[in-house]
């Protein structure tokens, strides 16, 4: 299986080469030629470091297809499967739709890489983005496909659910407190803000250091094969979607949402309460994303990317003011 693995959410130009959507195999490219390959990036000019013409790219677009549809059925099947695990007489809720929402993102991934590198999750877009695995640009059209296609899965599950069910469930959003009725009238149950946040960031940035870093080292994904690889990264999220709802046991707040699209599907198509605390879901991600980068900046050199991929935002930044990366 580890002679045969491909890029597991790897180099765009690896998994799209010649306009192909096949996934290419790891290449046994001598030292020499990678370093020649990092000298090559020292001279490219901002909009090639952005990924400006992967905008105009079928490929990139077309690529991102599988983004759209792969958030959509994600968002469909973790819902219901939050619906239908509390609904069902269990003693541990919690703990089965854990294990169930593992083995559903492990199969979605697989679905979901050979076509685009299977992101389905703003998080691991923006945190390849900023690593330099794929362009900016590519990172922003898999993203707003992400966004439409949770839409998209939120209708379809508002579509096949009763009223009560999607009023009590709010469609498998994501919420931080809710009304609740109290004594003296409507109350507001939930997180603070704050543990709200940090659990964002927390779960997140563990989501990325855990889960996706084996996937973006090409030593690691190779050693361990497609199958496996993925199959951790399910498992990881399994067990911080139980951590963070079982640790803080508190009615109102969904636990941590750890994907900024499914968090915006809800949202649209539910509204409401759905949209109070929604900033959490974006921010928190965002800077595990950037704690992430730092992370893997502050390293030892011998780790994956050390001769640097052309996307490296610090790559970018300093090509933007005419300096030599």
């Amino acid at each position: 299986m580890a002679s045969n693995t491909s890029h597991v959410l790897g180099d765009e130009e690896s998994q799209l080469s010649g306009g192909s959507n096949r996934v290419q195999p790891f290449s046994s490219t001598p030292k020499k030629n990678i370093d020649d390959e990092g000298k090559k990036h020292t001279s490219l000019t901002v909009a090639q470091r952005l990924g400006i013409s992967d905008f105009f790219s079928l490929d990139v677009w077309r690529a991102s297809m599988g983004e759209l549809l792969g958030s959509a059925v994600l968002v469909f099947m973790l819902d219901t499967i939050v619906i239908s695990t509390f609904e069902s007489d269990v003693k541990m809720p919690n703990l089965i739709m854990s294990i169930l929402i593992a083995i559903v993102i492990t199969i979605l991934l697989l679905a979901v890489v050979p076509v685009s590198g299977g992101h389905i999750n703003p998080v691991i877009s923006f945190s390849a983005a900023l690593v330099g695995i794929i362009s900016m640009s590519r990172a922003i059209i898999y993203m707003v496909a992400q966004c439409v296609g949770a839409i998209l899965g939120a209708l379809a599950l508002k579509a096949v659910v009763s009223s009560t069910i999607a009023q009590t469930f709010s469609l498998g959003g994501c919420t931080i407190t809710v009304i609740a009725p109290g004594p003296n009238g409507p109350i507001t149950v939930g997180l603070e803000t704050a543990q709200a946040l940090w659990l964002e960031i927390f779960c997140s940035f563990v989501f990325l250091f855990a889960s996706i870093w084996m996937a973006y080292d090409h030593r690691q994904a190779k050693a361990l094969g497609l199958v496996t690889v993925l199959s951790i990264v399910g498992i990881v999220l399994g067990l911080l979607v139980f951590i963070s709802t079982t640790v803080t046991a508190k009615k109102g707040y969904a636990g941590a949402g750890m994907n900024p699209a499914r968090c915006f599907g809800a949202a649209v198509v539910r509204g409401g309460h759905l949209w109070d605390g929604h900033w959490i879901f974006w921010v928190g991600p965002t800077i595990a994303c950037v704690a992430f980068y730092v992370y893997t900046k502050i390293i030892p050199p011998q780790h994956f990317h050390a001769d640097g991929y052309k996307y490296d935002f610090i790559g970018v930044v300093k090509a933007s003011f005419g300096l030599h990366v």
